[in-house]
């Protein structure tokens, strides 16, 4: 069933219903808006049955508390990674959402390190605010081991186990390269690639660093020399065409991908290079064509349909991106994934181009607060226009301040 689907109906009945299918995948903010529907429905058709009424106050109740641990939880994981300003936010929602004393109490413990309750503004709108402090910036630490740990749990056995065996050196610079350090990096990784075998794989995470430092020719030199000795290595194509692309050398990427060896020739990973490829040099037609063969030939597959979407975007057909957005979503609601934020923020973006201002498209940015820390900015704006057109000027108002105080942070 499409995303679009799970929207329809209007009996509060199916409200609440979608409010508790929403509720068991985890996605509470989109819960809490069904229940807070269904109860308004309620009230205004049948005021006189309370036993209704109540139950969807405890679900509305549930849904904001869940939510409030939820945002707590990743404020944490925030924290974790560095993001202190995210976590302040979310921790500053949370407190907002919930009535659990003891919950609260813990929320209150963990702002009370860095924010500032600035003087002036509305009651019950808090600005998300930090200061410079050695102190406080220590409390808020990642352990590297831990975040070196987590990130090799997602390569494979073989590259994990690598990774390990790399020493400290590799491990600074690999952890600095994930939380976007990359001069430290350079250093590290360099540093690295001297204390370990000529064959090691860290040539193209020193040349993603270079990379991102436009260190173009640098990174080109170290990955050609990285694919001389691992001629099948699908990462090292993958950075080999990010640096081409980086260079406006889209065409001579896309050769280099139609002679990749052919044992690799048709995996995944090089298939979907070869589809971007097309895209990037402007043969949005071809790409159409590619990407949509590769679902008929090979099945779903996520990435190659958000690739499509894209392209269809790319030809100015968004009505035909918007349908594959919402299949997307549709598809990962219906097992119960977790939807990519991606995804979310294109079909929330292009809802809105198109004049939808509804619940649901403000409970897709409310969760891309969340979800994806760096537009924080932008999911605010969003929030802050969704209400001014509902006409809820004191919540736009207060999603305004949020974006301005990061916006005047970043440039301050």
């Amino acid at each position: 069933m499409g995303f679009l689907k799970l929207f329809s109906g209007k009996g509060p009945e199916e409200y609440e219903q979608k409010g508790d299918d929403f509720f068991k995948i985890g996605e509470y903010g989109a819960a809490k808006l069904e229940y807070e529907t269904a109860l308004d429905k309620i009230r205004k058709r049948q005021p006189e049955d309370t036993g209704i009424e109540e139950r969807l106050q405890e679900k509305v109740r549930g849904s904001r508390e869940a939510l409030a641990l939820q945002h707590k939880e990743n404020a944490q994981l925030l924290r974790e990674s560095g993001d202190h300003e995210g976590a302040l936010e979310l921790l500053t929602l949370a407190l907002e959402l919930t009535e659990d004393p003891e919950l609260a109490a813990g929320i209150e413990q963990l702002l009370s390190m860095k924010r500032d309750r600035t003087s002036g503004k509305e009651k019950g709108t808090p600005l998300p605010h930090t200061e410079e402090d050695t102190g406080e910036d220590q409390e808020w630490n990642i352990d590297e081991n831990e975040y070196f740990t987590a990130l090799c749990g997602a390569l494979t056995e073989e590259t994990r186990g690598a990774y390990h065996g790399y020493g400290d050196a590799f491990k600074t610079g690999y952890v600095a390269l994930n939380m976007g350090e990359y001069e430290l990096a350079v250093t590290m990784l360099s540093q690295a690639l001297e204390d370990n075998p000529p064959d090691s794989l860290i040539p193209p995470e020193l040349a993603t660093a270079y990379l991102n430092l436009e260190r173009y020719e640098e990174a080109l030199a170290l990955i050609e020399q990285f694919l001389g000795d691992h001629p099948r290595s699908t990462q090292g194509y993958h950075t080999l065409c990010e640096t081409l692309w980086a260079v406006e050398r889209v065409d001579e990427a896309r050769e280099r991908l139609l002679s990749c060896p052919e044992e690799i020739a048709d995996t995944p990973p090089i298939l979907h290079l070869k589809g971007e490829s097309l895209d990037r040099s402007g043969r949005h037609q071809e790409a159409e064509s590619f990407y949509r063969d590769l679902l008929d030939s090979h099945g779903w597959d996520e990435h190659i349909a958000i690739s499509l979407a894209a392209t269809y975007e790319s030809l100015g057909n968004k009505e035909k991106a918007l349908d594959l957005y919402s299949e997307i979503m549709g598809k990962c609601l219906g097992c119960g994934a977790r939807v990519n934020p991606f995804v979310k923020q294109k079909f929330a973006d292009i809802s809105m181009e198109q004049g939808d201002h509804s619940a649901q498209i403000l409970e897709i940015y409310l969760s891309l607060i969340d979800e994806d820390p760096a537009g924080r900015e932008n999911h605010f704006r969003k929030v802050e226009e969704i209400y001014t057109a509902m006409g809820n000027e004191r919540e736009a108002r207060r999603y305004r301040l949020f974006a301005n105080d990061l916006s005047d942070r970043s440039t301050g």
